[in-house]
């Protein structure tokens, strides 16, 4: 794969800044979309249904936030993005993952994902649970592989982060509560734990694992690991509040889930207009978090604005 360019963003140029963020993303997100499919080729065998399971729910959709966090973090220590890039494509196979199970009708129960019928919709629930189940396992695999990083012990730190941010002490820990919270009046600071573990902890990650494989010094990981975290809450509350405001085509799923559900969200707790004020505090915590970096992360910055003013 060829090494990208990203085009330069000037901070005092807010406007020009989304147009250049999203070129520079849509870049990256073509970049880890090659890498994922030379990860998840077509067979012909008897697993040809469940590799294109895979590929359905995990190709040609989303906007690969979680990916282009890891190639962009890990291009702040000149990290070559053949590696960055698969980490990404292992990041954003573990959350396809999370998708196809949490639209099964034992979870969520939604028919609609990025616009395309549920992976169980569009094959059946036991395909999508096993493709599911195989989308998390090879996400690991990647990690393991020396083509990732030469340094073993580089491999072994990236696995313990990326489990603990995706087990029970994280993404599916998040889902359970989230689940058992349904019908019931959550405090505020519950909410902000459940969706912290939830979506938070893989989105900081994505933006921790760049500094794990660089060899970053200890500072700047936990810096970019607290930016990962304030911008997964923004991110979260920014779901919340297009979930009550935006329509099923622009969230190409459906639309009002969250209410219908009795789920105590941010919008539920502090308004619209109070959760879109929590989200850009926090946004501007994450913006704090990257002042070592200097102009090399005006990129990152500007994503801090994207994930509260996107539209889906």
């Amino acid at each position: 794969m060829s090494m990208t360019n990203p085009t330069t963003i000037s901070p005092a140029q807010p406007s020009a800044n989304a147009a250049v963020l999203r070129d520079d993303m849509s870049v990256r997100a073509k970049l880890v979309e090659a890498t994922l499919d030379s990860l998840l080729p077509p067979t012909k065998g008897g697993d040809a249904r469940l590799i294109e399971a895979m590929r359905y729910a995990t190709l040609g959709g989303g906007k690969r936030l979680r990916g282009y966090l890891a190639v962009e973090t890990a291009s702040l220590f000149g990290v070559p993005e053949q590696q960055s890039a698969r980490v990404g494509a292992s990041v954003e196979m573990l959350h396809a993952y999370s998708l196809v199970h949490d639209d099964l009708p034992a979870m969520d129960d939604d028919d609609l994902r990025r616009g395309q019928p549920s992976t169980h919709r569009k094959f059946d629930e036991a395909t999508a649970i096993l493709a599911g189940d195989a989308l998390q396992t090879k996400a690991f695999e990647v990690l393991a592989e020396s083509a990732t990083h030469a340094d073993a012990g580089v491999r072994i730190a990236l696995i313990t982060a990326f489990a603990a941010a995706s087990g029970a002490a994280g993404m599916v820990g998040g889902q359970m509560i989230d689940m058992e919270g349904e019908g019931r009046a959550l405090p505020l600071e519950e909410v902000r734990h459940l969706h912290a573990l939830k979506t938070g902890c893989l989105i900081r990650y994505s933006a921790e694992s760049g500094a794990i494989l660089g060899k970053a010094d200890p500072d700047l990981q936990r810096r970019l690991r607290s930016y990962g975290a304030n911008i997964g809450a923004a991110f979260q509350i920014a779901d919340d509040v297009l979930d009550a405001t935006a329509t099923a085509e622009e969230l190409g799923k459906t639309a009002g889930k969250d209410e219908a559900s009795g789920k105590s969200t941010f919008v539920a707790l502090l308004g619209i207009d109070g959760a879109r004020a929590e989200a850009e505090r926090l946004t501007h915590l994450a913006i704090e978090d990257l002042a070592p970096f200097g102009a090399k992360a005006d990129r990152l910055k500007a994503l801090a604005y994207y994930v509260i003013e996107r539209r889906n």
